[in-house]
């Protein structure tokens, strides 16, 4: 059987779940954060050693201002309400992006939220937050050359976001979209990819353990036969 050590999620349709449901796309943001906390619950139960979470893009600046600000709100006040429960699991955060260019309430309770994680093990979970794969790669780059260090495969794993941390082995990306919209370009070579079509409120623990399931049993030729 296949062993998961790292999952990575695009969390797709909260938008239109919204919609659908109550007429407004952020309701749809707010129910989606039930479902992170279902998946964080399947997560820890299978031992899976890493979460990717992506969050916002450095392309959904393009929404609404109205929409952007709930979501920061939304997140800001997930670190608040959450961060005793999240250090009770042994759960350690990581925030990978542009963060820099985050609201400076977020910035401060993404810090705290860092610092008071820091030391637990049982699961590291990344957020995606204001996070483009394509920035990632390129500031990865000048990382190394900023080091005076040879650019190579290795060099450049190191020097991404998240460091040089295990490719994700599952992707899952909700909504009925099949693309990968600038997430982890460089580390999903490998990573075996499932589009599932329920909107990102509507995806449960049955379908992630389903999907565990169709993973750990693939036959994973990585080039060869």
């Amino acid at each position: 059987m296949n062993p998961i050590d790292h999952v990575a999620i695009i969390m797709d349709g909260n938008g239109r779940w919204g919609i659908k449901h109550k007429g407004l796309r952020n309701s749809g943001h707010k129910a989606g954060v039930n479902t992170i906390e279902s998946v964080i619950d399947v997560c820890l139960k299978e031992k899976v050693r890493y979460l990717t979470l992506y969050t916002f893009s450095t392309e959904n600046w393009k929404r609404p201002k109205k929409e952007i600000d709930f979501l920061f709100n939304l997140l800001e006040n997930f670190l608040i309400q959450k961060i005793d429960n999240l250090i009770n699991k042994n759960i350690k955060l990581k925030f990978i992006g542009q963060l820099n260019k985050l609201p400076s309430k977020l910035k401060k309770l993404i810090k705290i939220s860092e610092d008071k994680t820091s030391t637990n093990n049982e699961i590291q979970i990344f957020i995606a937050l204001n996070y483009g794969s394509k920035d990632e790669l390129v500031n990865s780059i000048k990382s190394i050359n900023e080091k005076n260090i040879v650019l190579n495969k290795k060099n450049i794993s190191k020097n991404l976001y998240s460091g040089d941390i295990p490719s994700p082995d599952i992707l899952i990306r909700t909504g009925d979209t099949h693309r990968l919209s600038n997430f982890m370009l460089w580390q999903l070579a490998y990573t075996e990819i499932f589009f599932e079509k329920k909107l990102w409120p509507d995806f449960n623990k049955k379908d992630l353990n389903n999907i565990f399931k169709k993973f750990r049993f693939l036959k994973r030729n990585f080039g060869s036969i």
